[in-house]
C-alpha cells in the first residue's frame, strides 16, 4: 500500500516535461524583456520623485540620480503658485483651467460617441456603413495637419481665444474615436432587446435611454479616461487656440513656460512642475486603472 501511495506520488514528478533549451532561452528573454520594460517606465517617475524632494537650487546633472540627503519640499509651493521665478503663469491656477476644459470635453464627446454609437450599430439607415467609415477617417488626421486650418477658421469666425474654444476643439476630434467604441460595444448587445422595446411600442429615443445606456458604464469608463487623458497631455491644441496668453495657459503650457522661462535652469522646479503635472492622470490610472481594463475586456474595443 505504501509503495503504491509513492509511485502515485512521484507519477506527478515523472510526467512534468523538461523544458528544451530553446523554450529556456525564449522564457529568459522574456524576464529580461519584462525586467527592461519595467525599468524604463519606472526610471522617469523615480527621477521626477527624488528631484522634486532637493529643494529648487540643489538639483544638477551629477546628482540627478541620487537619493536627497533630507527631504525638502521647499519645490512643491513655488511650482503651484510661481512665487519670484515665474510671476507670470501660476501652475496652479492652470491646472484648475484644465480641470475645467478636460472634464467638460470628456463628458460632451462621450455622450455625442454614444449616441453616434447607437445609431450605427442599433439604428441602420441607407449608406450608414460609408458615414460610419467616413467618421474613422477623423481618428488618422494628425493634430498637425489641421492646426493652420483650425486656427484660420477660428480667426475667421471672429471667435475669441478662449478655454471654451478649446473644449470645441478636443469635443471635435474625440468624436470619432469616441463614435467607434461605443459602435463596437453596443453591436454586442442582443438584438433582441431591441426588437422587445419596439414591441411594445418604444420610440428609439426610449430605447436607448432606457436600454441601451443603463448598460453602457463599461463603455463610458473607457471613453473617459481615454478622453481625459487625451485632453489633459495635449500640448498643439492648447498653444494654438490660446494664443500662449497667461490668462487662458493649461497645465501642459504652464509647463512648458516654467522649464523655459529663465535664462538658469531649475532642475528641481522643473522635476516638482512635471510630476505636478502628471499626477492627475497618474491617479487616474491608479484609481480607475482596472474599470479600464474591464471596459476593454468586456468588448468596448472589439470589432
Amino acid at each position: 500500500m505504501s509503495a503504491e501511495l509513492i509511485e502515485k506520488k512521484a507519477a506527478p514528478a515523472q510526467n512534468k516535461r523538461k523544458r528544451s533549451g530553446k523554450e529556456q532561452f525564449w522564457l529568459i528573454f522574456r524576464y529580461v524583456s519584462l525586467t527592461f520594460i519595467w525599468f524604463l517606465v519606472v526610471m522617469p517617475i523615480y527621477v521626477l520623485v527624488i528631484n522634486s524632494l532637493k529643494g529648487v537650487k540643489d538639483v544638477y546633472l551629477v546628482n540627478a540620480f541620487d537619493l536627497p540627503k533630507s527631504l525638502n519640499f521647499s519645490a512643491w509651493p513655488i511650482s503651484w503658485s510661481g512665487g519670484d521665478y515665474f510671476s507670470a503663469f501660476s501652475l496652479g491656477d492652470s491646472m484648475i483651467r484644465t480641470l475645467f476644459f478636460v472634464v467638460q470635453s470628456s463628458i460632451i464627446s462621450a455622450i455625442i460617441g454614444s449616441i453616434n454609437g447607437y445609431v450605427f450599430a442599433k439604428w441602420k439607415f441607407p449608406g450608414s456603413n460609408i458615414v460610419f467609415t467616413l467618421f474613422l477617417f477623423g481618428m488618422f488626421i494628425p493634430y498637425q495637419a489641421v492646426m493652420i486650418p483650425l486656427v484660420q477658421l477660428v480667426t475667421n469666425l471672429g471667435v475669441n481665444k478662449s478655454i471654451y474654444v478649446l473644449v470645441m476643439a478636443h469635443v471635435i476630434y474625440g468624436i470619432p474615436i469616441c463614435t467607434l467604441i461605443f459602435r463596437n460595444y453596443y453591436a454586442g448587445i442582443p438584438d433582441e432587446l431591441i426588437e422587445a422595446g419596439l414591441v411594445d411600442k418604444a420610440s428609439r429615443v426610449r430605447i436607448y435611454t432606457s436600454i441601451i445606456l443603463p448598460l453602457s458604464l463599461p463603455a463610458f469608463v473607457v471613453v473617459l479616461i481615454w478622453q481625459f487623458t487625451s485632453a489633459w497631455n495635449d500640448f498643439l491644441f492648447a498653444i494654438f487656440l490660446t494664443g500662449g496668453s497667461p490668462k487662458l495657459s493649461v497645465a501642459t503650457t504652464a509647463l512648458n513656460f516654467i522649464t523655459g522661462s529663465s535664462n538658469q535652469v531649475f532642475y528641481g522646479l522643473n522635476m516638482t512642475a512635471s510630476l505636478i503635472v502628471s499626477l492627475p492622470t497618474l491617479i487616474v490610472y491608479i484609481f480607475l486603472g482596472r474599470y479600464f481594463l474591464r471596459g476593454l475586456l468586456s468588448g468596448s474595443l472589439k470589432g
